[in-house]
């Protein structure tokens, strides 16, 4: 039986570490033993209980030494065939250099586009037998930076078609968010940092409202930079237009229910939201950076605009609008394409095809 040891330091079930439970999840099942590396108290330790060995460790971040120490113990002792880090801060470069200590031969995922010092991006990656990319414009990125086409692979991000499905399952939810019976209703979904673009949006919505009072926009999550969009929305008068709803557990039943989905990141990976509102059968409008094209096929399953520009945000958004018959065979379409094309099956078979590729070969690269 293969034994790989996974690390995520995500102490939330969504994102990054969603994606890890549905890989674990598709390994058990393809008798894969997993040993999963996370925070103690995390969310992920506590859903991962029935697919995978829970080891919670103290993470402490970029600089916890004793995080290095404490995973080069653990795999010395279990002596896995593969360590696979999922996470970026607290596990990639200290995770890498555990595994090499170890001689255990190490995978990295990479969920992000944001470019790297090229000094640093060529020790860094030394560390890694095998880099698994969830979209092709990461990997565009990479090559980019000088790391070798060999040490890369895609396997992209998945959602869960199951649960994230057509059609609004939550008959009053216009009333538990105060919303009129006919208003259009925009949401956008993700982290408050500066990368997922929140401030184009607040441009936009002015040109949006001034051709359709009546619409409202539902902001989802947290973030650093809450305050300041509170302050922005508040500033242009819009408190009424624009709500704050908070990070929800329930976007599953949210998103079916909502008439578009906005996401102007200036910089993304792949978009897990653009893969749950496409499950959902929602249109998006989305900026056309990273990976987002990989999910978002512009006049198909909705619009792509330049990042960062506000005005061609709000003119996409008010060309879908305007026009249901097109919104609802746009969102049809981008159900097809996430039944299609990311499958959670087809992300496990992708990350095992890099496992037993690097299993494979008889030394380290």
């Amino acid at each position: 039986m293969m034994t790989i040891v996974h690390v995520e330091t995500g102490r939330h079930l969504y994102g990054g570490p969603l994606q890890v439970y549905y890989l674990l999840r598709g390994l058990k099942t393809r008798g894969v033993r997993n040993i999963l590396v996370c925070p103690e108290g995390s969310a992920i330790a506590q859903a991962a209980a029935e697919v995978a060995e829970v080891r919670a460790l103290p993470m402490r971040g970029d600089l916890d030494l004793g995080f290095m120490v404490r995973l080069r113990r653990l795999l010395r002792t279990e002596k896995p065939a593969l360590l696979h880090l999922h996470s970026r801060r607290g596990s990639d470069v200290l995770g890498g250099i555990a595994g090499r200590l170890a001689q255990v031969r190490c995978v990295l995922t990479r969920r992000v586009d944001n470019p790297e010092p090229r000094m640093l991006v060529r020790l860094k990656y030394d560390l890694y037998d095998r880099v698994i990319t969830i979209s092709e414009g990461i990997q565009k990125v990479l090559l980019g930076e000088g790391v070798p086409l060999a040490k890369l692979q895609t396997a992209r991000d998945a959602v869960d078609t199951e649960r994230f499905r057509p059609g609004c399952r939550w008959p009053d939810w216009r009333q538990a968010f105060n919303l009129a019976p006919d208003s259009p209703v925009v949401g956008m979904a993700a982290q408050m940092i500066e990368r997922k673009g929140h401030r184009y949006l607040l441009e936009a919505a002015p040109h949006v409202l001034t051709a359709i009072p009546s619409t409202r926009f539902l902001i989802f999550g947290r973030g650093p930079l809450e305050s300041r969009l509170r302050e922005e929305v508040t500033r242009r008068g819009l408190t009424e237009q624009i709500r704050f709803v908070g990070f929800r557990e329930d976007l599953d039943r949210l998103l079916p229910c909502l008439d578009l989905l906005v996401h102007p990141a200036t910089l993304e990976g792949l978009g897990v939201i653009l893969l749950q509102a496409a499950a959902c059968q929602l249109p998006i409008v989305a900026a056309a950076a990273g990976g987002i094209p990989e999910v978002v096929r512009d006049g198909v399953n909705g619009r792509l605009v330049a990042p960062g520009d506000a005005r061609a945000l709000a003119k996409a958004m008010l060309e879908l609008l305007h026009d249901t018959g097109r919104r609802r065979r746009m969102g049809a379409a981008g159900r097809r394409i996430v039944e299609e094309e990311f499958s959670i099956d087809a992300m496990v078979e992708g990350n095992l095809r890099v496992y037993r590729g690097l299993l494979a070969s008889t030394n380290f690269d």
